[in-house]
C-alpha cells in the first residue's frame, strides 16, 4: 500500500493499480497549493466543507477488483459536539495486511469505544494544526493513545514552503512532541518497505505545492 499526501488533507492511497483519493480540496481553497487533478477508484470525504469536499476535481473510474474495506467512524469537527463546524468522519482503510486511518477534520476527544477501533494501525494521518482542529499537543496525546505504526500529520501550514492557512500552525508544533520524526525529501510513502521508519512520525512534502512545482 503506497500512501501520497497531495496537500493539505488530500491524501492518495494505491494499491495493485487502484486508488482512494480523501478529502480533495477545491480550486484556490488552500493557499500555497495548486489544484487537485486526479485519477481514483473512489472519493471519500470526512466533512462537506470545500476545502475537502471537492469531488469534482477528482475523475472516478470502476475497479475491475477493488482491493480495499472501508470502515467508518463518525466524529466531530469541534469539542462541542459539532455545534460550531457540524459533523467529521474518519476512514479506515484496509487490505489483507494493512491498516491505515484518515482522520479528517478531528476537532474532538474520542470516546473509548473509538478509541479501541482505532488502535492497531499501520498509518495514521491525523491533523496537527489547530485552530479548526485538534492541535499538536491534542495529536501527540491521541497518537499515545493509538500507538499506530507510522504517523502522518496533515492540516498544518508551512511558512518556508508557503503553504496551509495563516490561522493554523506549523508541523513543527507537533513534530517537537514527538520521539522520532523522519522528514521525506517527497510526498510518498510504501508501508510495504517502510519498516526503516516503524514507529516514527513521518513528515510528507505536498506534491501539490506551487513552491515545489517552482523549484
Amino acid at each position: 500500500m503506497k500512501i501520497t499526501w497531495i496537500g493539505h488533507s488530500c491524501f492518495k492511497v494505491e494499491k495493485e493499480n487502484c486508488s482512494v483519493i480523501l478529502d480533495p480540496y477545491g480550486d484556490g481553497s488552500v493557499p500555497g497549493l495548486l489544484p487537485v487533478r486526479e485519477r481514483a477508484n473512489m472519493v471519500l470525504c470526512s466533512h462537506i466543507h470545500g476545502d475537502h469536499n471537492a469531488r469534482q476535481c477528482v475523475t472516478e473510474e470502476k475497479a475491475e477488483i477493488f482491493p480495499f474495506t472501508i470502515e467508518t467512524v463518525e466524529t466531530f469537527h469541534d469539542d462541542v459536539k459539532g455545534a460550531k463546524r457540524g459533523t467529521n468522519i474518519i476512514h479506515i482503510i484496509a487490505d489483507d495486511g494493512m491498516r491505515i486511518a484518515h482522520f479528517g477534520d478531528l476537532g474532538c476527544r474520542l470516546e473509548p469505544e473509538q478509541t479501541e477501533r482505532l488502535k492497531g494501525l499501520d498509518a495514521a494521518m491525523i491533523p496537527v494544526g489547530g485552530f479548526y482542529t485538534i492541535d499538536a499537543r491534542q495529536a501527540a496525546e491521541l497518537v499515545k493513545q493509538l500507538n499506530p505504526r507510522i504517523v502522518i500529520p496533515m492540516h498544518y501550514r508551512s511558512d518556508e514552503k508557503g503553504f496551509g492557512f495563516k490561522a493554523i500552525t506549523t508541523v513543527e508544533e507537533f513534530t517537537a512532541l514527538m520521539a522520532d520524526v523522519v522528514v521525506k525529501t517527497d510526498s510518498e510513502l510504501d508501508l510495504d518497505a517502510a519498516g526503516d521508519v516503524c514507529g516514527k512520525t513521518v513528515v510528507l512534502q505536498p506534491q501539490n505545492a506551487e513552491y515545489t512545482a517552482g523549484h
